[in-house]
């Protein structure tokens, strides 16, 4: 397929006149610009031999040089050619909201719009808005089609939208054309931009010379395909659109009216101010679900890790993990230490045998003979805890979506609130990709039906967020990227020690993340009678590490992943029991992407705060300067760090608790042993 960027020359020459403009200078025909509240952020528009261009600037230095835009359809002509701006509209937004829960309580919506309307100067003359939204933190641009007599129905083939970078930056992602691809279960690399190949958003990247950090993703994205990026090839720095396919050449059918998901650019001037990101929240419309009272964020423990380590088994048998009495001693271990939830995985018949290829095996109202699910709720409401649901599709998606009011109307009826949903398959039973707009409208179906029922959403093997959360807030958190469990079986041995390090400026910057924290058996001897050697596969972290991790990796629904009995006489489950899941704010202290994250966040409710630090492979320390505390107040800041000698790969439980007074003008040091990490829970001083 030909590639439709813009020559050197051309670019050179359109760049040229844009630079003027956004400088203040002449005004060119079908040229406009718009900028930032605080007049940071310049996005000009305009066509240039008949084709539609857009380009961003921070500061006069540009970010994104002159970018075709444009479509692709099946049995019709481009949407690429012959195109005239034929108005413009301007609107100014401000206003501050408040969400129900999240990593900050109250986020700011402020922002300069300009719509900018085109027309075809041949036949068949089609017509389309393109909508800019800058903020102070980046941009978001979506397309609008109306309904039209020259465009009806349709089939989209390509979204020729690019981002054609001012500069080689270097960047870090994963891939979206290699096996697990729809699962983001990878680990991620990094290269200058200009040899990336596929890949998936968001990407982050940071200029040459440091001074500008840059997140391509997308907002908002309804009944349409994810978009994925293709790489620069013979085009130098041009990323290109590139949506999840159908079938074949087809990525999206619809018909006008139709508007696109937001393409988004965030731009921060460090790596620190890229979270927390509200970007995508802003791009999202207001919650639609009224009174939310009943979204409570939660701690829970499960029927989960052991069947990773391989202690039981989700299937039916001698080592059956979802027993009635084994759920039960979660229960009473939930009750007991303080926990909302508890997950019970392998609960409903499909599971014996390949549950994977017998995807329509699956019944998610009918539970193993051995599980008494109303028996069980029962018990654990008399005990304050939730039995969380656990719905594995393995993509067949037809025979989930013929049960779901019947099993969610169970749900409801016995008062279980909270469903963990799982897609392990790379395409669904129809061959459509797992990221394709028919999936995408099922986890919309799904999102919607749950919210019915009064149900949250922990949805693993996902669609990648866009800010859902803000519309359903019972969007709670989701998979999305590799997690700790290849920590129990991954071919490499485990997450390296700077993975979480490449999460926090990745994949979280699109919303929260259920990691599933909390291993303290980092050895992994239980069910093996030995400890693992450093070659296989166990946690490469401290166990500080693991506790940093609550504080560091976001999510309203945060794991106590490990078995209660690892948890039994360890003084360090203390910050577990007490570590918040849900933020009034949340400030990065400091952080270098894939070496170490430094973070604060003060709990909702209360005044007590809590510090995350997590390093890579690399011992550090630091000093951090507790200034974000109250002035003139004082505090006892309770601190689980790296023990003597500790070090992920040769002494990694080692821990050291201890206290001390603080206040707002202390500075703490922090002492990160390799692969290790530290937890400090700061409360008023009573």
């Amino acid at each position: 397929m030909k590639m439709y960027a813009p020559s050197r020359a051309r670019a050179m020459t359109f760049a040229a006149l844009l630079i003027t403009l956004t400088a203040g200078g002449a005004v060119a025909q079908d040229t406009i610009s718009v900028a930032s509240p605080n007049g940071r952020n310049k996005v000009g528009v305009a066509t240039y031999q008949g084709q539609l261009f857009y380009i961003l600037s921070r500061d006069g230095r540009s970010i994104v040089l002159p970018s075709l835009l444009g479509f692709e359809f099946k049995n019709a002509p481009p949407i690429r050619d012959s195109l005239r701006i034929t108005g413009q509209a301007r609107r100014s937004h401000d206003e501050t909201w408040t969400q129900p829960w999240g990593e900050v309580a109250r986020v700011r919506d402020h922002h300069n719009e300009l719509r900018v309307s085109v027309i075809e100067t041949k036949a068949p003359g089609r017509k389309f808005d393109v909508v800019f939204r800058v903020f102070d933190d980046g941009v978001g641009f979506r397309y609008e089609v109306p309904a039209q007599p020259a465009l009806g129905q349709f089939v989209i083939t390509n979204e020729l939208t690019e981002f054609q970078l001012a500069d080689d930056a270097k960047s870090w992602w994963i891939p979206s054309n290699r096996s697990r691809l729809d699962r983001s279960e990878m680990l991620y690399s990094s290269s200058p931009v200009s040899v990336i190949d596929s890949i998936q958003t968001p990407l982050t990247m940071a200029t040459r010379d440091g001074k500008t950090f840059i997140v391509i993703h997308e907002a908002n994205l309804v009944d349409y395909a994810r978009m994925n990026l293709r790489g620069p090839r013979m085009d130098n720095r041009t990323l290109h659109a590139a949506l999840a396919p159908l079938s074949g050449p087809d990525k999206v059918i619809g018909h006008t009216p139709f508007v696109t998901p937001w393409r988004t650019i965030q731009l921060a001037d460090r790596a620190a101010d890229l979270s927390p990101s509200v970007l995508s929240l802003n791009l999202n419309p207001p919650n639609v679900l009224g009174d939310v009272s009943w979204i409570k964020p939660m701690k829970y423990v499960g029927i989960w890790w052991g069947m990773h380590i391989n202690t039981m088994t989700w299937s039916s048998g001698p080592k059956h993990g979802a027993t009635t009495e084994n759920t039960k001693r979660y229960i009473d271990f939930a009750a007991a230490n303080g926990f909302g939830g508890v997950l019970v995985e392998g609960w409903n018949t499909g599971w014996d045998g390949d549950w994977i290829q017998n995807r329509n095996a699956f019944s998610f109202t009918q539970a193993y003979p051995d599980y008494n699910l109303p028996e069980l709720a029962s018990y654990a409401k008399s005990k304050g805890v939730k039995i969380i649901v656990h719905n594995e599709t393995s993509g067949g998606i037809q025979n989930y979506e013929r049960q779901l009011e019947a099993a969610f109307a169970m749900y409801h009826s016995l008062g279980l609130d909270a469903i963990k949903s799982g897609y392990v398959t790379d395409t669904t039973a129809e061959g459509y990709s797992h990221h394709s707009q028919f999936m995408v409208n099922h986890y919309r179906k799904v999102i919607e039906t749950a919210a019915k029922y009064h149900i949250m959403l922990d949805v693993h093997e996902p669609i990648h967020d866009t800010g859902e959360r803000r519309t359903y807030p019972n969007m709670m958190s989701r998979e999305g990227a590799r997690g700790q469990e290849y920590n129990a079986w991954g071919g490499e041995g485990g997450n390296p020690p700077e993975h979480e390090t490449n999460l926090y400026f990745t994949r979280l910057l699109a919303g929260p993340m259920d990691f599933t924290p909390g291993i303290f058996d980092l050895l992994i001897e239980r069910g093996t009678g030995r400890p693992r050697r450093v070659d296989e596969s166990r946690p490469r972290t401290t166990l500080a590490k693991q506790l940093a991790l609550y504080v560091v990796i976001y999510s309203p629904l945060q794991m106590a992943a490990d078995l209660p009995e690892n948890y039994v006489g360890k003084p360090a489950f203390q910050f577990i029991r007490d570590v918040a899941v849900d933020w009034e704010t949340s400030k990065t202290i400091d952080g270098k992407i894939g070496d170490y994250v430094i973070v604060a966040r003060k709990a909702k409710g209360n005044d007590d705060w809590f510090l995350g630090a997590i390093t890579d492979e690399e011992g550090r320390t630091f000093n951090v300067p507790l200034s974000f505390l109250t002035p003139g107040r004082k505090y006892v800041a309770e601190i689980y760090a790296d023990g003597p000698g500790a070090n992920w790969a040769s002494n990694p439980l080692s821990v050291s608790i201890s206290k001390r007074n603080v206040d707002s003008n202390t500075s703490l040091s922090v002492v990160l042993a390799p692969g290790g990490g530290q937890a400090v829970r700061i409360t008023p001083a009573r």
